[in-house]
């Protein structure tokens, strides 16, 4: 998820360009197929991994599906390819769930959730914890067939134009985020808005935003944001990781032949770990530049601020488990389930390891 909206705006309306696109083609067994995503054209991180989804479906299927990548605005804007697909003027899209929590609050838990669960967790509640099950019913509603096809990780809390001491300071803050980050921060008393990454330096740079978040330093700092906000606070609570997502017109997806069917959701899972890993990887080195060239300050958020999201992230999961629709609520109790599971066992494994591994190499 988790996962950061670089939504394309005013750019071309979503009914105009749906007269645009051409027909699926099916000529002796090769279909040609577009897919629209929510990015600008190889930006870093998850414009460059909807690229590699493109060509790894085209390649895993032996040129039988041929994947055409239409850039954010190109054929739809980027906040329309949900839609696009859904009605099947686009084959499929690239995008992550965190932008549709407009169709329904439950979609939001398959991106990213505050205090959530890792990226490797998340695919590990789909993959074993029954989640893939829950997210097909979920996107099935809307004539999808859904996977996760990466992650970014860790995302930050973002950058500050002033420091952050206290709660008191979050009030009336101007604010980018998105997703169920959005719901807790604004129990904060944050002026929560939603915007692209474009949009949002912009925004800084103008004073009509305070701070914002995106995603993390590699993708942070291809868009400039130390330019105007030098104050870079971590840990990103609202986004412990942030899922990518393929959805596939179900109609589309139905008509393959199995072995296509199966090329498509490996080209998915199989693209899901390097993905997450080039993210981390480009993160590290971006952020060692930001610091010693850009003069990014990298800042922790206090202790009571931390603790104050968390209650404010108690109460936005509590209110899904309470939600009218069942679904949500089944949803909800599947997520808390393999939260509190994996949760667990994790202050013996992977915690244990990296807070061994801080006492010997002092970070």
């Amino acid at each position: 998820m988790k996962r950061r909206a670089f939504m394309t705006t005013g750019a071309v309306a979503a009914t105009t360009a749906a007269s645009q696109f051409p027909a699926p083609a099916i000529a002796q067994d090769k279909r040609m197929w577009n897919m629209v995503t929510a990015w600008p054209k190889n930006l870093p991180g998850p414009g460059v991994a909807a690229q590699m989804l493109a060509d790894r479906i085209t390649t895993l299927s032996g040129g039988r599906i041929e994947v055409k990548l239409h850039a954010a605005g190109e054929l739809v804007p980027g906040n329309g390819v949900f839609d696009a697909v859904s009605e099947g003027t686009a084959d499929l899209y690239h995008a992550v769930p965190a932008y549709w929590g407009s169709k329904s609050r439950g979609i939001l838990l398959f991106g990213s959730q505050p205090f959530g669960l890792r990226a490797d967790e998340q695919f590990g509640w789909l993959a074993h914890g029954g989640g893939q099950e829950l997210y097909d019913e979920m996107y099935g509603q809307f004539g999808l067939k859904p996977f996760l096809c990466g992650n970014s990780g860790p995302q930050w809390q973002g950058w500050f134009r002033n420091e952050i001491n206290s709660v008191d300071d979050l009030k009336g803050l101007k604010f980018r985020t998105t997703g169920l980050a959005s719901e807790m921060c604004a129990r904060l008393g944050m002026a929560v808005q939603a915007m692209g990454g474009r949009d949002m330096f912009q925004a800084l740079q103008s004073g009509a935003l305070d701070a914002g978040e995106f995603i993390g330093p590699w993708t942070d700092s291809a868009l400039g944001f130390y330019q105007v906000a030098k104050n870079y606070y971590w840990p990103g609570v609202g986004e412990p990781s942030s899922a990518e997502e393929c959805a596939v017109n179900a109609s589309a997806y139905d008509d393959l032949p199995d072995d296509l069917r199966q090329a498509v959701a490996f080209a998915c899972e199989s693209l899901y770990n390097p993905v997450l890993t080039e993210y981390e990887t480009r993160h590290a080195q971006a952020l060692q530049q930001l610091v010693a060239e850009q003069g990014v300050q990298v800042r922790k958020l206090p202790d009571d601020v931390v603790k104050a999201m968390a209650a404010a992230a108690d109460e936005v999961i509590g209110e899904l488990r309470e939600d009218s629709d069942p679904l949500v609520k089944k949803i909800t109790e599947s997520f808390i389930a393999y939260r509190d599971l994996v949760g667990g066992y994790m202050v013996y494994a992977d915690n244990g390891q990296m807070n061994a591994r801080a006492m010997v190499r002092g970070y």
